[in-house]
């Protein structure tokens, strides 16, 4: 083993053990009623929207609020015959009067998903004091059709999230409530690897190709389950469209956003797309979660690998938990319509693993956003 892997390996088993230890952190008691309320942002034009109809980023904010609020059942669907649960929340109740300032986490969505997803993450966050936000990428959402753009250009969700920060310090309501000096993000699949690209990662898709194309080709090789052809239909695209061509130049620049202080990454996908350089460079702390039973997003690709080239990352690595337990905990509807998303492995309670996660995340983002 030269030297360079021998530091590699040495920093992934101390990033595994310091993970694992930190599994074991106390849970904090809930200090605080959440209240939530929604945006519209619409980011100065000219905006790479890639092709969706709807031309505004949005944001679901998750905040701490007072004793007095009531808090409400949130569902993802209708009410009487939800998809999945999005936890408990005051609808537009004020925002607590103290601490004056809150720190800010910003959070993306699995590739396909919405903002709601990451209801139980957000939720948990403001019930710890924190103002969570998530958005709504472009083209990327189930609230409306998807695009091939929304689909193919990854790193523009970057550029979402950066322009939701600017949105919401300059928002007449909560920008006075946010300590711009303590600002993290969190996301999960697609959002993980969103979130390592905010840290200075550039992702590269042709690297992505050339590992598909490799023997080392594993199971994020296989087309989305959301928009199936998408390899096909965006080669064509690349080939003929002069504006898909100038979009996709774009992913080879960084998109670093050195306002957000502390990531962290749930499940992050398409870890061969990720030039190690770029990752080597990234100063701020990283904490990754996956689960040891990822067949969307295996971890020897992508979870692992971030860990060991992003400097001082910590890798926690959930036993037999699979790609999509990190969803929205599925009510009915979604478990027999979506039993792909919605069911776990034998003996895996998805509630308890989003606890355990939220648990790592609040501990994560309060003691590297001081």
């Amino acid at each position: 083993m030269n030297c360079k892997a021998g530091v590699l390996l040495a920093g992934l088993m101390l990033s595994l053990w310091s993970a694992g230890r930190s599994l074991a952190l106390p849970a904090k008691s809930l200090v605080h009623k959440v209240g939530v309320m929604q945006r519209s942002f619409v980011p100065p034009e000219p905006y790479d929207w890639r092709g969706a109809k709807t031309h505004a980023l949005l944001t679901t904010i998750w905040y701490p609020t007072e004793k007095t609020a009531v808090e409400q059942s949130q569902w993802i669907g209708s009410a009487d015959n939800p998809f999945a649960s999005a936890g408990k929340a005051a609808p537009d109740a004020p925002i607590v009067a103290a601490p004056e300032k809150l720190p800010l986490i910003l959070l993306s969505h699995g590739t396909g998903a919405s903002s709601l997803m990451m209801a139980w993450l957000g939720t948990a966050l403001a019930s710890h004091g924190f103002m969570a936000a998530a958005v709504n990428h472009p083209g990327n959402n189930a609230l409306e059709d998807y695009t091939l753009q929304g689909f193919s250009l990854w790193w523009e969700r970057a550029t979402d999230e950066s322009k939701v920060l600017d949105a919401l310090l300059a928002d007449a309501t909560l920008g006075s409530h946010i300590d711009a000096r303590r600002v993290g993000a969190a996301g999960f699949s697609l959002g993980g690897y969103t979130v390592i690209e905010l840290a200075g990662g550039i992702g590269d898709i042709a690297r992505y190709q050339e590992f598909c194309k490799s023997p080392k080709a594993d199971g994020m090789c296989k087309e989305p389950l959301e928009f199936p052809g998408i390899s096909a239909k965006a080669t064509e695209l690349a080939r003929n469209d002069a504006t898909f061509q100038s979009a996709l130049a774009e992913g080879e620049k960084s998109h670093r956003d050195s306002r957000i202080r502390a990531m962290f990454a749930m499940a992050p996908a398409l870890g061969p797309a990720f030039d190690p350089a770029s990752l080597g460079k990234i100063a701020a702390p990283v904490q990754i979660v996956a689960g040891s039973d990822d067949k969307v997003v295996p971890i020897e690709s992508s979870a692992k690998f971030f860990a060991a080239h992003i400097p001082g990352a910590q890798l926690t690595i959930m036993q037999s938990v699979g790609h999509y337990t990190f969803l929205a905990t599925c009510d009915q509807l979604g478990r027999t319509s979506r039993p792909e998303l919605c069911l776990d492995n034998a003996g895996i309670l998805r509630d308890d693993i989003h606890q355990q996660t939220a648990n790592l995340a609040w501990h994560f983002f309060e003691a590297n956003l001081p």
